[in-house]
C-alpha cells in the first residue's frame, strides 16, 4: 500500500506532522525504532506518577496558535518552572537570576543595590581582561564573568556547566552563553513566555492524541530495511540523525547524553520542587527531578505516600547511547553544514527536529515549524 508520507520517528515533530497531514486526508505511516511513541517526551507511569523518562520537559510558548493547538489535543495544567540550585557554599538559590537570587547571594534588598553589585563584579572581570590585553571574551568563563560576575559564576554556573559539557569552562566557546537572563524583580518564573504547563495526564496523552487515526509501527528501524521503507511512500519525513541518513560520509556528529538514575522513595515529598540543580563539581549529577511536582500542586503531593526522583548524569555520547544535546563547536557545525547542503537538495525528503537539524529545540518551535510547513505551498 502506497503512503503519501513515511514519517521516520514518532517524536513531537513526526507526530505533529502526521496529525496535520492526516487532517488533510494524506495517508501516513509513522515508524519508530523504540518500543514506544513520543520520542524523548515519553512518560512511564511509576507508583501512579508520570515519570519523564528522558528528562524534564516543560512546555512554554508565547505563540497563541501553538498553545491553542496543543490544548486542542489535551488540556494543559498550570505548572510554572521555578528551579532552585544547591550551590557549593551549601545554600539554595532561586533561578533564574533575580532579586531573590541576589538577596540570597549578597543580602541586597532593592534593584538599585543589586545593579550596583552586579556592575562592580562585571567591572572587575572586564578590568582583568584588559590587563591581559584582551578586549573580547575568549571562552565561556570570561563571557560569564563579564555578564554576571565572580560570585554567581562560581556558585551557580561553573560547576554545573563543566558537568553538563564534560569540559572546563575555559575550554568552552564564549557563544554558548552570549547572554544570561538577569531580572531585577522577585520573579522565580524561569520562562518569560505567556503560556506554560504540562499536559494533564502526561505527555503520552499529547502524543497519543496527535497520532490518533494514524498508522504507527514501533520497533521498526528505518536503517535495518531502508530500501523497503523508502518504497512505501512518495515522500519521507526524517527526524533521526542526519549523519546516519547519509551513512556518515562526512563523519559522525557529536552529542552529549544523559544517564538517569531513577529511584522510588518511601516519602511523599523529597525536595519540594520539580527541579533542583546541583552546581558543585563534587556532586556527580547535574540535577534531581522529582516528577510528581509537574502535575501535583500544594499539599496534594501528600496524597501519594511515594515519590519518584531522577538524578541526571551528563556524559559523553557514544554509539548505542541516546543522543541528547548537539555539541555546538566549530568542528561539528562544519560537518553539519556539509550534511545540510545535501539535505537541501533532496526533493522528496523533509528533515525536521533536533537530530535531523542538529539543533537544540524547545517543544513549541517544533510545532510552530510543522504548522508553518502546512501553511506553505511546499507540501
Amino acid at each position: 500500500m502506497k503512503y503519501d508520507y513515511l514519517i521516520v520517528g514518532a517524536g513531537l515533530f513526526g507526530a505533529t506532522f502526521a496529525h496535520l497531514a492526516n487532517n488533510q486526508g494524506k495517508r501516513c505511516l509513522v515508524i519508530d525504532k523504540r518500543p514506544h511513541s513520543g520520542g524523548n517526551l515519553y512518560c512511564e507511569k511509576i507508583e501512579g506518577i508520570n515519570v519523564h523518562k528522558y528528562g524534564a520537559h516543560i512546555f512554554h510558548t508565547s505563540d497563541k496558535e501553538v498553545w491553542d493547538f496543543v490544548n486542542s489535543i489535551v488540556p494543559f495544567n498550570r505548572y510554572t518552572n521555578s528551579p532552585i540550585a544547591m550551590a557549593p557554599d551549601g545554600n539554595l538559590y532561586n533561578l533564574p537570576f533575580n532579586m531573590n537570587t541576589f538577596y540570597q547571594m549578597w543580602g541586597v534588598k532593592t534593584p538599585e543595590e543589586a545593579m550596583a553589585k552586579l556592575e562592580e563584579q562585571r567591572r572587575d572581570a572586564l578590568d582583568k581582561m584588559l590587563q591581559e590585553g584582551v578586549s573580547e571574551p575568549r571562552n565561556l568563563e570570561e563571557q560569564a564573568l563579564t555578564l554576571i560576575g565572580k560570585d554567581i559564576y562560581e556558585q551557580l554556573i561553573k560547576g554545573y556547566t563543566e558537568k553538563q559539557w564534560g569540559r572546563k569552562c575555559t575550554q568552552l566557546p564564549a557563544f554558548i552563553i552570549k547572554r544570561l537572563p538577569v531580572r531585577l524583580t522577585f520573579d522565580n518564573n524561569y520562562f518569560n513566555d505567556n503560556y506554560q504547563g504540562i499536559p494533564i495526564g502526561g505527555y503520552n496523552q499529547l502524543i497519543n492524541g496527535l497520532l490518533d487515526g494514524v498508522e504507527v509501527k514501533l520497533n521498526s528501524d528505518f536503517f535495518n530495511n531502508r530500501e523497503y521503507w523508502e518504497s512505501l511512500a512518495d515522500k519521507i519525513v526524517f527526524t533521526g540523525k542526519i549523519d546516519e541518513f547519509y551513512d556518515y560520509r562526512y563523519g559522525k556528529l557529536e552529542y552529549r547524553t544523559v544517564d538517569f538514575n531513577t529511584k522510588i522513595l518511601d516519602e511523599s515529598n523529597h525536595q519540594g520542587n520539580a527541579v533542583v540543580n546541583y552546581t558543585s563539581a563534587s556532586v556527580p549529577y547535574t540535577r534531581i527531578i522529582e516528577h510528581k511536582h509537574f502535575e501535583t500542586f500544594g499539599n496534594a503531593v501528600y496524597d501519594n505516600p511515594k515519590t519518584v526522583i531522577s538524578e541526571e548524569h551528563s556524559t559523553e555520547w557514544h554509539d548505542g547511547m541516546e543522543p541528547f544535546y548537539p555539541v555546538n563547536d566549530e568542528r561539528n557545525q562544519t560537518v553539519y553544514a556539509q550534511y545540510k547542503e545535501l539535505a537541501d537538495k533532496e526533493l522528496n525528503v523533509i528533515f525536521g527536529g533536533r537530530l535531523a537539524e542538529y539543533k537544540y529545540y524547545d517543544m513549541a518551535p517544533i510545532i510552530a515549524k510543522v504548522i508553518s510547513y502546512f501553511k506553505s505551498d511546499e507540501k
